[in-house]
């Protein structure tokens, strides 16, 4: 079973995707897509054969160095993420990484709120998104190669996580990005040229409050940060 053949996905899907249509439809615009409980904890809690998808409004797009206030927000959270440039339409989800132009670092800051139980409502909600801060696409990246990338998370300067294993929480991130397409597709959606996804938190989301820095190196690439 795919995981928009469960009723309380498809139901949140067509949710998110009404939402995402409003935005449009008010001018807003969006600039891609991201994914959320990829991590094999929740595969395993909610039954699903891959992550949950929902958009990025051009509105919450920064850039790295900006402040986002998180004040009020009720459980914030970082999540370094790797992001995927899309050069090209994709009319064909099983060859979808040759449409990748790059990679590069993604940071999305998320309000946890309600807790993880409802995943229509999760997904009518947009997946806790409230902003996205993104590095440059490296281009000498197409096809979406991570060999020999390394993630270094900081936070007020100080060292948080050191890895190179960048898929063990999202998954292989061909496999994944073919899932989003095919998920897309099951909904009269396609991923588009100059469109990003952003993959999945790379480590375990940080818990913020206000203050709190946090940077992102997918060294060798260039580093981002975001103050909240």
């Amino acid at each position: 079973m795919t995981a928009w053949d469960d009723p309380v996905v498809n139901a949140g899907m067509r949710r998110m995707l009404q939402r995402r249509a409003e935005v449009l439809g008010g001018g807003e615009g969006t600039i891609g897509w991201k994914l959320g409980f990829g991590a094999p904890v929740w595969l395993e809690k909610f039954g699903l054969p891959g992550p949950l998808l929902g958009f990025l409004p051009r509105s919450g797009a920064r850039p790295s160095g900006t402040t986002v206030s998180c004040r009020g927000w009720v459980s914030p959270v970082a999540e370094p993420e790797i992001a995927l440039y899309i050069g090209r339409d994709v009319d064909d989800p099983d060859r979808v990484a040759a449409a990748v132009s790059g990679i590069g670092p993604a940071i999305e800051l998320a309000d946890v709120d309600p807790p993880p139980q409802d995943l229509e409502a999760v997904l009518a909600g947009n997946i806790y998104h409230r902003a996205v801060i993104l590095g440059g696409p490296d281009p000498g990246r197409a096809g979406g190669s991570i060999d020999g990338l390394e993630a270094i998370i900081t936070r007020n300067g100080e060292p948080v996580v050191t890895t190179a294993s960048l898929e063990a929480l999202t998954g292989d991130l061909a496999a994944i990005l073919t899932h989003t397409a095919r998920m897309l597709q099951a909904f009269g959606e396609r991923l588009r040229a100059g469109e990003v996804v952003i993959m999945g938190s790379v480590v375990p989301p940080l818990p913020v409050e206000p203050g709190d820095e946090i940077g992102f190196e997918l060294s060798p690439l260039p580093p981002i940060s975001v103050r909240v």
